[in-house]
């Protein structure tokens, strides 16, 4: 049954954003400690509002401190 869902009725990989999001509170880290990992406090703001998007650069970053998914975090959003 679990296969036929799979295939059937694939779950869509979320938003880039919306992930960091998720998994920023799920960890329970501060703002902070993601300005940390992208670089500044004005870079995560850019991120986390759209204005800026992920550099591969925060995209290894993020997938190796957050464990997001990098196939998440390279999508177009």
């Amino acid at each position: 049954m679990k296969e036929y869902d799979l295939i059937h009725y694939p779950v869509p990989n979320p938003n880039p954003i919306e992930a960091i999001k998720f998994r920023i509170e799920q960890m329970g880290m501060s703002e902070v400690e993601l300005s940390e990992i992208l670089g500044s406090r004005s870079r995560k703001s850019e991120v986390l509002s759209g204005k800026r998007k992920l550099t591969l650069s925060m995209i290894r970053k993020l997938h190796e401190q957050l464990s997001i998914s990098a196939a998440v975090l390279i999508q177009d959003y």
